[in-house]
């Protein structure tokens, strides 16, 4: 980081209970297999990959994101079991969502054109609806008995998405910084 920079991201986080089940679910990988770097973020549904911006203007960033916010509205979202992305990264699976996809197209939009933020990263990547269980520390050699264990796993659930949030990364791990509620009159 540069020059007072700090880095945020923003995401769906899913309410409890099923913010707690996933979150075991992260805990049992690190225990199991060795991968603790998912569990360096609250399990969520990344909207907008990391990015850096200046601390002197935070204050901007959140009333930028706090007045996108409070334009959307509400919709359900439901969780269905297990999926990979090989040979790393094993995921809960989030089925299709028009309105999520919407949102994080909407949120880019947004990003790009109040705050001048663009995220190069998704350019040669479709957004894939998921919440990460382990990615780059799973090693491969554990990726096969990890994935045999949770291909035919169930998990389903839902919940309304009613905010997003702006997370924050502390200087080892990412936090909630500001929580950004949706209009939901």
């Amino acid at each position: 980081m540069t020059g007072g920079d700090e880095k945020y991201f923003i995401a769906v986080i899913p309410p409890e209970p099923l913010f707690g089940v996933i979150q075991d679910l992260k805990t049992h990988f690190r225990e199991a297999y060795g991968a603790k770097a998912a569990l360096r973020s609250p399990a969520h549904i990344t909207l907008h990959m990391p990015f850096q911006w200046p601390a002197r203007k935070q204050q901007r960033l959140v009333e930028s994101l706090s007045q996108y916010a409070a334009l959307q509205k509400p919709f359900g979202l439901r969780l269905n079991n297990f999926a990979s992305f090989p040979p790393r990264v094993i995921f809960v699976d989030v089925e299709d969502s028009k309105p999520l996809t919407e949102l994080q197209w909407s949120l880019h939009r947004h990003c790009k054109l109040n705050l001048n933020l663009f995220n190069a990263n998704y350019q040669d990547r479709p957004f894939h609806l998921h919440i990460t269980l382990a990615f780059r520390d799973l090693k491969k050699s554990a990726f096969e008995p990890a994935w045999n264990e949770f291909s035919n796993r169930k998990l389903v659930g839902a919940f309304n998405v009613e905010s997003i949030y702006l997370l924050k990364h502390n200087g080892s791990e990412w936090e909630r910084f500001a929580a950004l509620p949706f209009n939901v009159i």
